[in-house]
Formats: C-alpha cells, sequence, structure tokens
C-alpha cells in the first residue's frame, strides 16, 4: 500500500497558477513513478503529466505542454504539479497516482497506476 494525499487545488481565476502537491506515506516512495490526472464532470479521468521513478523523466498531455510542471522528491516523498496559464478547460478533480510498473509501461492510461489519492479540486473561472 501507498496512501498518496492530494493538496493545493482552488478556485483561481483564469491565467493564474496553482501548485499541487501529493505527499506519500511509506520508505518506498522512490520505487513508483508517479503521474496526475484529472476527471472533469461528466468525463473520464484522463491523463496531465508524468514522472519516472528518478525524477529524471516527464512527459505531458498536449493539453498541458509547456503551461505545467511535474516534479518528484523523494527524500520528501511527494510529487508536485504546478500549473500555469490556467484556463476554463483545466476545471477538474486533480488525481496523483503511483506506478509499481516500469515508467515506459501503459504510463498515459489510469489502469496503468496502483494507487490513487482522494483528488483535489481545482476551479479555473474565466
Amino acid at each position: 500500500q501507498l496512501p498518496l494525499v492530494e493538496s493545493g487545488g482552488g478556485l483561481v481565476q483564469a491565467g493564474g497558477s496553482l501548485r499541487l502537491s501529493c505527499a506519500a506515506s511509506g520508505r518506498t516512495f522512490s520505487l513508483y513513478a508517479m503521474g496526475w490526472f484529472r476527471q472533469a464532470s461528466g468525463k473520464e479521468r484522463e491523463f496531465v503529466a508524468a514522472i519516472s521513478r528518478s525524477g529524471v523523466s516527464t512527459v505531458y498531455a498536449d493539453s498541458v505542454k509547456g503551461r505545467f510542471t511535474i516534479s518528484k522528491d523523494n527524500a520528501g516523498a511527494t510529487v508536485d504539479l504546478k500549473m500555469n496559464s490556467l484556463q476554463p478547460e483545466d476545471t477538474a478533480v486533480y488525481y496523483c497516482a503511483a506506478k509499481s510498473t516500469p515508467f515506459y509501461d501503459n504510463r498515459y492510461y489510469y489502469t496503468g497506476y496502483d494507487y490513487w489519492g482522494q483528488g483535489t479540486q481545482v476551479t479555473v473561472s474565466s
């Protein structure tokens, strides 16, 4: 088990920024690649970004590339998502997830992740 707790969501105006953080419990955090997903009301959960176990490799959805940055701190057992230039279409519940399988395996789909946080709401007003 790897309990995950997200924080940092909230209400922001279009063009603004937020930083989401996901804290993990346990001493095995460095063994997991991590991802962020989001789910808007009435839509399927979609991939946002992922980072490798070491934090060296990252991938992003095209819709957030250049605006969002994922980072991982293995010592502190946290993974952050810095979100800039937020738009109303970024409104969703954001989830962090941990992946025990290799980073390149099924990293763009929620089925590739083993543990999930409870989610944090991000609302962007126009």
